[in-house]
C-alpha cells in the first residue's frame, strides 16, 4: 500500500521528485519555440532585409495592388507602384481589357582587375495585371498619370445605344 502512496504522490504537480509537470507538457513546444527565436539567429538579419527591400522596391511576380473605382462619370484604376519609373511602365489595351505592365531590365558588371575577376549579372524582373471593363474602351478618351509611385488611369464610362423593344 505505501508504494501505491509514493507513486501516486509522485503524479503531483508540486513533487519535488516529478521532473516533468503533466501541466508543462502541452506548452513545451511553445516555450522551446519563443526561446529559439531569441535565442538562434536569423538567416537574414532583419536589418539586412530592410536594405534589400530598398535597393530593389520593383514589384515582385506576384504582382502588385490594384484598386477600381467607378464613379457613375468614369473608371479610375490605381495602380501603387514604388520605386518605379515612369519608362518601365507600359499601358496596353485591347477591347474591354486594359492591362498594366512593368518591366525592370538591369546589367550588373563588377570588375576587379586585382583578382582578376568579372562579373556580369543581368537582372529582368517583370510584373503585369490585367483590369477587364464592361464596355469597349475609347484608347483615344483614356487619361493616364503617374506620381510618386501610384499610377492613375481614368477611363470614360460609355452608355452604349438604348433599343427600345416593340411590342
Amino acid at each position: 500500500m505505501e508504494r501505491e502512496g509514493i507513486m501516486m504522490s509522485s503524479m503531483l504537480p508540486n513533487d519535488k521528485n516529478n521532473r516533468k509537470s503533466p501541466l508543462s507538457e502541452p506548452f513545451r513546444d511553445l516555450i522551446k519555440s519563443m526561446n529559439d527565436l531569441f535565442t538562434d539567429k536569423p538567416m537574414r538579419g532583419f536589418l539586412q532585409t530592410i536594405d534589400e527591400f530598398f535597393k530593389t522596391p520593383f514589384p515582385t511576380a506576384a504582382g502588385f495592388h490594384v484598386e477600381t473605382v467607378e464613379t457613375g462619370k468614369e473608371y479610375i484604376i490605381s495602380a501603387e507602384l514604388p520605386g518605379v519609373k515612369k519608362e518601365q511602365i507600359q499601358l496596353n489595351i485591347t477591347g474591354n481589357y486594359l492591362t498594366i505592365s512593368v518591366e525592370n531590365s538591369e546589367l550588373e558588371t563588377e570588375e576587379n582587375e586585382l583578382t582578376q575577376v568579372y562579373r556580369r549579372k543581368y537582372f529582368r524582373q517583370h510584373a503585369a495585371r490585367t483590369i477587364s471593363l464592361p464596355h469597349a474602351i475609347n484608347e483615344k478618351l483614356v487619361r493616364a498619370s503617374y506620381r510618386d509611385g501610384l499610377l492613375q488611369i481614368h477611363i470614360p464610362q460609355e452608355k452604349g445605344k438604348v433599343i427600345d423593344i416593340e411590342e
